[in-house]
Protein backbone atom coordinates (compact mmCIF):
# COMPACT_ATOMS: atom_id res chain seq x y z
CA UNK A 1 0.00 0.00 0.00
CA UNK A 2 1.32 3.59 -0.91
CA UNK A 3 -0.60 6.37 0.13
CA UNK A 4 -3.46 4.50 0.70
CA UNK A 5 -4.04 3.30 -2.25
CA UNK A 6 -3.98 -0.57 -2.45
CA UNK A 7 -1.70 -1.80 -5.39
CA UNK A 8 -1.60 -5.54 -6.36
CA UNK A 9 -0.39 -7.45 -9.72
CA UNK A 10 -2.80 -8.78 -11.50
CA UNK A 11 -0.79 -11.78 -12.01
CA UNK A 12 -1.62 -12.17 -8.43
CA UNK A 13 -5.23 -11.76 -8.83
CA UNK A 14 -5.67 -14.45 -11.87
CA UNK A 15 -3.67 -16.82 -9.27
CA UNK A 16 -6.28 -16.56 -6.09
CA UNK A 17 -9.36 -16.42 -8.86
CA UNK A 18 -8.48 -19.88 -9.88
CA UNK A 19 -7.97 -21.05 -6.70
CA UNK A 20 -11.48 -19.16 -5.67
CA UNK A 21 -12.80 -20.58 -8.70
CA UNK A 22 -11.48 -24.11 -7.96
CA UNK A 23 -13.99 -24.95 -4.92
CA UNK A 24 -16.70 -23.58 -6.87
CA UNK A 25 -16.03 -25.31 -10.45
CA UNK A 26 -15.18 -28.87 -9.55
CA UNK A 27 -13.90 -29.93 -13.59
CA UNK A 28 -11.63 -27.71 -14.98
CA UNK A 29 -7.53 -28.15 -14.92
CA UNK A 30 -4.73 -26.00 -14.75
CA UNK A 31 -1.69 -26.11 -17.02
CA UNK A 32 1.50 -23.96 -16.45
CA UNK A 33 5.40 -24.49 -18.41
CA UNK A 34 7.30 -24.95 -15.37
CA UNK A 35 6.47 -20.93 -14.38
CA UNK A 36 4.07 -21.73 -11.79
CA UNK A 37 5.65 -20.05 -9.04
CA UNK A 38 5.91 -16.61 -11.14
CA UNK A 39 2.33 -17.08 -12.89
CA UNK A 40 0.76 -17.68 -9.65
CA UNK A 41 -1.02 -20.48 -10.45
CA UNK A 42 0.78 -22.31 -7.80
CA UNK A 43 -1.42 -20.41 -5.44
CA UNK A 44 -4.49 -23.40 -7.39
CA UNK A 45 -1.80 -25.91 -7.65
CA UNK A 46 -1.28 -25.71 -3.48
CA UNK A 47 -4.82 -26.09 -3.41
CA UNK A 48 -5.62 -28.72 -5.97
CA UNK A 49 -2.75 -30.53 -6.10
CA UNK A 50 -4.18 -33.34 -8.34
CA UNK A 51 -5.92 -30.24 -11.38
CA UNK A 52 -2.67 -29.24 -11.77
CA UNK A 53 -0.46 -30.04 -14.49
CA UNK A 54 3.22 -28.59 -15.01
CA UNK A 55 4.24 -29.21 -18.75
CA UNK A 56 7.89 -28.46 -18.31
CA UNK A 57 9.37 -25.54 -20.41
CA UNK A 58 7.28 -26.24 -23.58
CA UNK A 59 4.33 -24.09 -24.47
CA UNK A 60 3.37 -25.18 -27.44
CA UNK A 61 3.59 -29.16 -25.80
CA UNK A 62 1.46 -27.46 -23.08
CA UNK A 63 -1.31 -26.48 -25.77
CA UNK A 64 -1.48 -29.51 -27.52
CA UNK A 65 -2.16 -31.01 -23.83
CA UNK A 66 -4.77 -28.75 -22.90
CA UNK A 67 -6.50 -28.83 -26.66
CA UNK A 68 -6.24 -32.75 -26.10
CA UNK A 69 -8.37 -32.27 -22.46
CA UNK A 70 -10.38 -29.81 -23.90
CA UNK A 71 -12.22 -32.21 -26.61
CA UNK A 72 -13.23 -34.37 -23.54
CA UNK A 73 -15.15 -31.38 -22.41
CA UNK A 74 -13.25 -30.10 -19.60
CA UNK A 75 -11.91 -26.36 -19.60
CA UNK A 76 -8.55 -25.76 -19.26
CA UNK A 77 -6.31 -23.12 -18.58
CA UNK A 78 -2.94 -22.78 -19.40
CA UNK A 79 -0.49 -20.33 -18.34
CA UNK A 80 2.83 -18.82 -18.97
CA UNK A 81 4.96 -15.14 -19.35
CA UNK A 82 2.57 -13.85 -22.45
CA UNK A 83 5.65 -13.51 -24.82
CA UNK A 84 5.81 -17.33 -24.62
CA UNK A 85 2.22 -17.62 -23.90
CA UNK A 86 1.18 -15.59 -27.04
CA UNK A 87 4.58 -15.86 -29.27
CA UNK A 88 6.40 -19.11 -29.00
CA UNK A 89 3.25 -20.80 -29.49
CA UNK A 90 0.75 -19.14 -31.52
CA UNK A 91 0.73 -21.41 -34.30
CA UNK A 92 -0.32 -24.27 -31.96
CA UNK A 93 -2.60 -21.71 -30.42
CA UNK A 94 -4.07 -20.71 -33.49
CA UNK A 95 -4.58 -24.34 -34.78
CA UNK A 96 -5.17 -26.57 -31.72
CA UNK A 97 -7.14 -24.08 -30.00
CA UNK A 98 -8.11 -21.30 -32.40
CA UNK A 99 -9.40 -23.33 -35.01
CA UNK A 100 -11.01 -26.17 -33.51
CA UNK A 101 -12.50 -23.09 -30.94
CA UNK A 102 -12.00 -25.43 -27.93
CA UNK A 103 -12.41 -24.26 -24.14
CA UNK A 104 -9.17 -23.29 -23.16
CA UNK A 105 -8.41 -20.42 -21.30
CA UNK A 106 -5.17 -18.25 -21.55
CA UNK A 107 -3.55 -17.06 -18.65
CA UNK A 108 -0.65 -15.00 -19.88
CA UNK A 109 1.27 -13.35 -17.24
CA UNK A 110 4.41 -10.41 -17.06
CA UNK A 111 2.93 -8.54 -20.32
CA UNK A 112 4.36 -5.51 -21.54
CA UNK A 113 7.38 -3.16 -20.37
CA UNK A 114 6.00 -3.30 -17.00
CA UNK A 115 7.82 -6.75 -16.90
CA UNK A 116 11.17 -4.48 -16.11
CA UNK A 117 14.23 -6.12 -15.98
CA UNK A 118 13.70 -8.89 -17.74
CA UNK A 119 14.05 -6.66 -20.49
CA UNK A 120 13.48 -7.15 -24.18
CA UNK A 121 12.72 -10.20 -24.84
CA UNK A 122 10.54 -11.27 -22.61
CA UNK A 123 8.71 -7.61 -22.92
CA UNK A 124 5.71 -8.81 -25.07
CA UNK A 125 4.31 -5.82 -26.50
CA UNK A 126 2.90 -7.63 -29.39
CA UNK A 127 0.65 -10.36 -28.38
CA UNK A 128 -2.52 -8.18 -27.73
CA UNK A 129 -2.41 -8.21 -31.88
CA UNK A 130 -1.27 -11.66 -32.59
CA UNK A 131 -4.27 -12.85 -30.36
CA UNK A 132 -7.01 -10.67 -31.51
CA UNK A 133 -6.29 -11.92 -34.95
CA UNK A 134 -7.26 -15.43 -34.22
CA UNK A 135 -10.81 -15.66 -35.68
CA UNK A 136 -13.15 -16.54 -32.37
CA UNK A 137 -10.46 -15.57 -29.87
CA UNK A 138 -11.78 -13.18 -26.86
CA UNK A 139 -8.89 -11.07 -26.06
CA UNK A 140 -9.26 -9.40 -22.51
CA UNK A 141 -6.82 -6.91 -20.35
CA UNK A 142 -7.78 -6.52 -16.99
CA UNK A 143 -6.75 -3.32 -15.18
CA UNK A 144 -6.52 -3.83 -11.46
CA UNK A 145 -6.98 -6.58 -8.94
CA UNK A 146 -10.85 -6.36 -9.18
CA UNK A 147 -11.47 -6.77 -12.55
CA UNK A 148 -8.59 -9.36 -13.06
CA UNK A 149 -10.65 -11.94 -10.82
CA UNK A 150 -14.10 -11.09 -12.91
CA UNK A 151 -12.24 -11.57 -15.77
CA UNK A 152 -10.72 -15.36 -14.78
CA UNK A 153 -14.62 -16.51 -14.24
CA UNK A 154 -16.24 -14.84 -17.14
CA UNK A 155 -13.43 -16.60 -19.06
CA UNK A 156 -14.26 -19.86 -17.08
CA UNK A 157 -17.67 -19.36 -17.69
CA UNK A 158 -17.47 -18.27 -21.58
CA UNK A 159 -17.73 -21.21 -24.11
CA UNK A 160 -14.46 -21.03 -26.32
CA UNK A 161 -10.69 -19.82 -26.62
CA UNK A 162 -10.03 -16.82 -24.28
CA UNK A 163 -6.87 -14.44 -23.89
CA UNK A 164 -6.18 -12.66 -20.97
CA UNK A 165 -3.68 -10.72 -20.12
CA UNK A 166 -1.94 -10.08 -16.64
CA UNK A 167 1.15 -8.26 -15.40
CA UNK A 168 3.87 -8.39 -13.60
CA UNK A 169 4.16 -4.87 -11.39
CA UNK A 170 1.79 -4.26 -8.83
CA UNK A 171 -1.14 -1.63 -10.11
CA UNK A 172 -4.02 0.47 -8.22
CA UNK A 173 -6.95 -0.82 -7.36
CA UNK A 174 -9.41 1.35 -9.03
CA UNK A 175 -12.54 -1.07 -9.04
CA UNK A 176 -14.86 -1.45 -6.30
CA UNK A 177 -15.29 -5.25 -5.25
CA UNK A 178 -18.77 -5.09 -4.11
CA UNK A 179 -20.02 -2.70 -7.22
CA UNK A 180 -18.14 -3.68 -10.00
CA UNK A 181 -19.99 -6.00 -12.49
CA UNK A 182 -17.57 -7.16 -15.16
CA UNK A 183 -18.81 -8.06 -19.00
CA UNK A 184 -17.31 -10.07 -21.82
CA UNK A 185 -17.02 -6.87 -24.57
CA UNK A 186 -18.35 -4.21 -22.43
CA UNK A 187 -16.04 -0.97 -21.71
CA UNK A 188 -16.58 0.91 -18.50
CA UNK A 189 -16.52 4.51 -17.83
CA UNK A 190 -14.62 5.77 -15.33
CA UNK A 191 -15.15 9.33 -15.70
CA UNK A 192 -17.74 11.79 -17.76
CA UNK A 193 -16.33 14.15 -19.89
CA UNK A 194 -17.25 16.70 -22.41
CA UNK A 195 -14.12 17.80 -24.47
CA UNK A 196 -11.95 14.85 -25.16
CA UNK A 197 -12.44 10.70 -25.07
CA UNK A 198 -9.75 8.48 -23.58
CA UNK A 199 -10.20 5.29 -24.50
CA UNK A 200 -7.65 2.50 -21.68
CA UNK A 201 -6.72 -0.77 -21.15
CA UNK A 202 -4.98 -2.40 -18.61
CA UNK A 203 -2.18 -0.75 -16.41
CA UNK A 204 -2.85 2.09 -18.39
CA UNK A 205 -6.16 2.76 -17.02
CA UNK A 206 -5.15 4.02 -13.69
CA UNK A 207 -2.43 6.33 -15.49
CA UNK A 208 -5.04 7.76 -17.89
CA UNK A 209 -7.57 8.58 -14.46
CA UNK A 210 -4.52 10.39 -12.86
CA UNK A 211 -4.00 12.16 -16.65
CA UNK A 212 -7.52 12.89 -16.76
CA UNK A 213 -7.22 14.94 -13.60
CA UNK A 214 -4.42 16.83 -14.41
CA UNK A 215 -6.42 17.99 -17.57
CA UNK A 216 -9.27 18.60 -15.67
CA UNK A 217 -7.09 21.31 -13.49
CA UNK A 218 -6.72 22.89 -17.17
CA UNK A 219 -10.22 23.01 -18.15
CA UNK A 220 -10.09 20.32 -20.30
CA UNK A 221 -12.62 17.70 -19.46
CA UNK A 222 -11.69 14.02 -20.27
CA UNK A 223 -14.21 10.85 -20.55
CA UNK A 224 -12.10 8.00 -19.90
CA UNK A 225 -13.54 4.60 -20.16
CA UNK A 226 -12.06 1.17 -19.52
CA UNK A 227 -11.85 -0.67 -22.53
CA UNK A 228 -11.32 -4.29 -20.72
CA UNK A 229 -12.13 -6.21 -23.54
CA UNK A 230 -10.49 -5.61 -26.81
CA UNK A 231 -12.25 -7.99 -28.59
CA UNK A 232 -15.00 -8.44 -29.16
CA UNK A 233 -15.14 -4.71 -28.96
CA UNK A 234 -17.60 -2.70 -27.37
CA UNK A 235 -18.23 -0.56 -30.29
CA UNK A 236 -21.12 0.98 -29.12
CA UNK A 237 -19.64 2.82 -26.43
CA UNK A 238 -16.95 4.08 -28.15
CA UNK A 239 -18.46 5.60 -30.72
CA UNK A 240 -20.45 7.01 -28.69
CA UNK A 241 -18.08 8.50 -26.53
CA UNK A 242 -16.28 9.92 -29.49
CA UNK A 243 -19.34 11.28 -31.43
CA UNK A 244 -19.96 13.30 -28.06
CA UNK A 245 -16.10 14.56 -27.54
CA UNK A 246 -14.77 14.47 -31.63
CA UNK A 247 -10.85 14.17 -30.14
CA UNK A 248 -10.14 10.63 -29.35
CA UNK A 249 -6.86 9.19 -27.64
CA UNK A 250 -5.79 5.56 -26.99
CA UNK A 251 -3.44 4.10 -24.29
CA UNK A 252 -2.25 1.26 -23.99
CA UNK A 253 1.17 -0.88 -22.87
CA UNK A 254 1.54 -2.43 -26.38
CA UNK A 255 2.48 -1.57 -29.37
CA UNK A 256 0.80 1.35 -31.01
CA UNK A 257 0.24 -1.30 -33.82
CA UNK A 258 -1.94 -4.17 -33.99
CA UNK A 259 -3.49 -3.46 -30.26
CA UNK A 260 -6.14 -1.32 -28.15
CA UNK A 261 -5.24 1.96 -30.36
CA UNK A 262 -5.38 0.01 -33.67
CA UNK A 263 -9.36 -1.74 -32.98
CA UNK A 264 -10.58 1.58 -31.62
CA UNK A 265 -9.42 3.62 -35.02
CA UNK A 266 -10.84 0.22 -36.90
CA UNK A 267 -14.19 0.95 -35.47
CA UNK A 268 -14.18 4.34 -35.55
CA UNK A 269 -13.39 4.28 -39.60
CA UNK A 270 -16.46 3.07 -39.94
CA UNK A 271 -18.68 5.03 -37.80
CA UNK A 272 -20.44 8.19 -38.87
CA UNK A 273 -18.79 11.06 -36.46
CA UNK A 274 -18.39 14.78 -36.56
CA UNK A 275 -16.17 15.76 -38.94
CA UNK A 276 -12.29 16.02 -37.92
CA UNK A 277 -12.38 13.83 -35.21
CA UNK A 278 -8.66 13.08 -34.26
CA UNK A 279 -7.71 9.52 -33.24
CA UNK A 280 -4.17 9.79 -31.75
CA UNK A 281 -2.75 6.34 -30.41
CA UNK A 282 -0.38 6.62 -27.50
CA UNK A 283 1.56 3.22 -26.27
CA UNK A 284 4.83 1.73 -27.66
CA UNK A 285 5.78 3.07 -30.76
CA UNK A 286 7.80 0.94 -32.93
CA UNK A 287 10.37 -0.39 -31.07
CA UNK A 288 11.51 -3.01 -28.31
CA UNK A 289 11.60 -2.31 -24.76
CA UNK A 290 14.84 -2.47 -22.08
CA UNK A 291 15.93 -2.92 -19.34
CA UNK A 292 14.58 -1.13 -16.27
CA UNK A 293 12.41 -0.67 -13.26
CA UNK A 294 8.48 -0.97 -14.44
CA UNK A 295 7.79 2.44 -12.97
CA UNK A 296 11.19 4.26 -14.94
CA UNK A 297 10.55 2.13 -18.31
CA UNK A 298 6.39 3.52 -17.66
CA UNK A 299 8.26 7.16 -17.49
CA UNK A 300 10.74 6.34 -20.55
CA UNK A 301 8.00 5.14 -22.92
CA UNK A 302 5.71 8.25 -22.05
CA UNK A 303 2.67 6.06 -20.33
CA UNK A 304 2.86 7.63 -17.06
CA UNK A 305 0.59 9.91 -16.30
CA UNK A 306 2.25 12.97 -16.22
CA UNK A 307 3.25 11.90 -19.74
CA UNK A 308 -0.25 10.85 -21.28
CA UNK A 309 -1.06 14.37 -19.39
CA UNK A 310 1.40 16.36 -21.46
CA UNK A 311 0.98 14.38 -24.54
CA UNK A 312 -2.48 15.33 -24.72
CA UNK A 313 -2.61 18.76 -23.33
CA UNK A 314 0.33 19.59 -26.35
CA UNK A 315 -1.96 17.46 -29.26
Amino acid sequence: MSNGIVKIATRESYGNALAELGDEFKDFLVLDADLAGATKTSVFKKKFPERHIDCGIAEANMTGIAAGIATTGTPVFISSFAMFASGRNFEQVRNSIGYPHLNVKIGATHAGITVGEDGATHQCIEDLALMRVIPGMTVIVPSDDTEAKAAVRAALLKEGPVYMRFGRAAVPVINDPANYKFEIGKAVKLKDGKDISIFACGVCVAEALEAAKLLEADGISAEVINVHTIKPLDEETIIASASKTGRVFTVEEHSIIGGLGSAVAECLTSADLPNNTKITRIGVNDEFGQSGKAAELLKFYKLDAQSIYERIKNS
